[in-house]
């Protein structure tokens, strides 16, 4: 962090049930909650909220979502019930000027499920962002970059999906060996995180040029959010990895942090 600006993370959220359980990536998730600043308020980018046109969730008391199936009741009873901040949805409509208020939605897994492992109080405000699902890779960056400035007024941004998501891929077996490709588009990921390219010139934002891309996402939704932490970051502004791995052959969790 430099000059009371708030980091940025891209957080790999895998399965729903590292909500009850203990590993690698909730203690990094539970050291990332005790070691940031404290926000003042959360803006989530969650892949389980992909809309046509880009909506904010703009409640004072936002629900929780279990958006999944085939779980224990215990994942079904817990609740998030962190206040919603109509300020701050506001906040994203003037800095992304054609984004929708919305009373429906609320707080699904791809949020709740890190954020109920930093903030485990639910106290911190927190607004939840869609992913546009009609707009071009490009077009996620640039709405980083206009949202950055919040970073300048006390705001957390916490963007969540998995740089591969290939379900139909998955490996239940233990020990599952990655496959090639998913290791490659990893790596690729990986490699590019720090890269001060434009927009149209960012080998992430071009992503789909890569071979492991279309196997890696099938479709874009658990890929676009990093785009948006990644255009939140300043030129030369540090980068770093919290945690990282591969699950069942064909998720991947690495996470970034900027600054």
């Amino acid at each position: 962090m430099r000059d009371g600006r708030m980091p940025a993370l891209f957080l790999g959220h895998g399965s729903p049930m590292n909500v009850l359980e203990e590993n690698r990536y909730t203690r990094v998730w539970q050291q990332l909650g005790r070691d940031l600043p404290r926000p003042r308020a959360i803006l989530a980018i969650s892949a389980h909220w992909y809309t046509r046109g880009t909506r904010v969730t703009a409640m004072e008391q936002p629900r929780t979502i279990h958006d999944f199936g085939g779980f224990p009741q215990a994942l079904f009873d817990v609740r998030y019930p962190a206040p919603g901040s109509p300020a701050l949805a506001q906040r994203v409509t003037e800095l992304l000027p054609l984004t929708e208020k919305d009373e429906s939605w609320g707080f699904d897994h791809g949020s709740w499920g890190l954020l109920a492992r930093m903030y485990p109080e639910a106290d911190i405000p927190l607004v939840q962002l869609s992913v546009d699902s009609t707009r071009s890779a490009e077009w996620h960056f640039e709405a980083g970059r206009k949202l950055a400035a919040l970073r300048d007024e006390g705001i957390l941004l916490v963007a969540s999906g998995n740089v591969v998501h290939n379900l139909r891929k998955l490996q239940w077996q233990g020990a599952a060996p990655v496959y090639p490709w998913a290791d490659g588009f990893n790596q690729y990921v990986r490699d590019n995180l720090r890269s001060d390219a434009a927009a149209g010139d960012h080998p992430l934002v071009n992503y789909q040029q890569h071979p492991g891309a279309a196997l890696s996402h099938p479709t874009a939704e658990h890929y676009l959010p990093l785009l948006y932490i990644l255009g939140a970051r300043a030129a030369g502004e540090a980068v770093s990895v919290p945690v990282e791995g591969m699950e069942m052959g064909a998720i991947s969790m690495l996470s970034a942090q900027v600054g």
